[in-house]
């Protein structure tokens, strides 16, 4: 079942966003907020994956062993690919990577991540980190699902809202990089095109047959999880309109 969510996809390929990654300081500026998103995409990757895995000792099989596959064989390429260097890393840990090679700062996503891991709250963490305009409630949209969605709740946002929308979003990013200079990135592009494939080749359908299992022909639960991806779609949008705004000085 498809959940009618094409004009928010249509939104986010036509955003003028696209016009801001035209030459190196939009890029820059974009990185330094988009991490922000990287980083919280871990958290329904990991809240779907103790929902649908037993995490715990002692251990426990769960109910579906076919979701169980399929979270894990997705939590292995997202927490720990391939490098371009012949190790392994996150896709968070690879972003990093790129923002530094490109001169993008990443400091505030250090420090916020080193407050999290201090024991902070996310939101608390995020004020004391100085975060760019709009990520707090576009963060606090994810976690709210990511801590507090029922299972199928957190499939949708993860696949309809992260996994489908991320091929349109970062094929746009790639064609107006490729018009520029590319030393500076190798490592951006890599990981935009490694999520171009993984996503729409592999990733996506996994996370849309996970939601599948999860809802079966149960209408309330479509219509939850319909609800859950157009949040996270919407916060992206917000997000995006408001780094538009900013960069610009004007409305979108």
């Amino acid at each position: 079942m498809e959940l009618g969510l094409e004009p928010y996809y249509a939104r986010l390929r036509s955003h003028p966003i696209y016009e801001m990654v035209s030459h190196s300081e939009g890029v820059c500026r974009f990185m330094e907020t988009h991490v922000f998103a990287v980083w919280d995409f871990q958290a329904l990757l990991k809240s779907l994956q103790r929902v649908l895995t037993c995490v715990e000792v002692p251990w426990v099989p769960t109910q579906d062993p076919i979701s169980r596959r399929l979270i894990n064989e997705i939590v292995l390429e997202e927490e720990s690919d391939e490098d371009m260097h012949g190790g392994y890393a996150s896709h968070y840990e690879l972003y990093l990577n790129a923002m530094e090679e490109c001169g993008a700062s990443t400091h505030c996503i250090r420090r916020f991540v080193q407050r999290v891991r201090s024991g902070k709250p996310v939101r608390q963490a995020l004020i004391g980190a100085d975060a760019p305009e709009g990520i707090e409630p576009f963060v606090s949209t994810t976690m709210d699902i990511a801590q507090g969605g029922r299972a199928h709740q957190i499939a949708a946002a993860f696949s309809y809202g992260r996994e489908e929308a991320v091929p349109l979003m970062f094929v746009e990013l790639v064609e107006h990089l490729h018009k520029q200079r590319q030393d500076s990135w190798a490592t951006f592009l890599y990981y935009l095109e490694r999520h171009i494939g993984l996503d729409s080749e592999e990733h996506g359908p996994q996370a849309k047959n996970i939601l599948k299992r999860l809802c079966g022909s149960n209408p309330t639960l479509w219509e939850e999880s319909f609800e859950a991806a157009r949040k996270s779609l919407q916060a992206r949008i917000t997000l995006w309109d408001q780094f538009v705004a900013s960069y610009s000085g004007c409305p979108v």
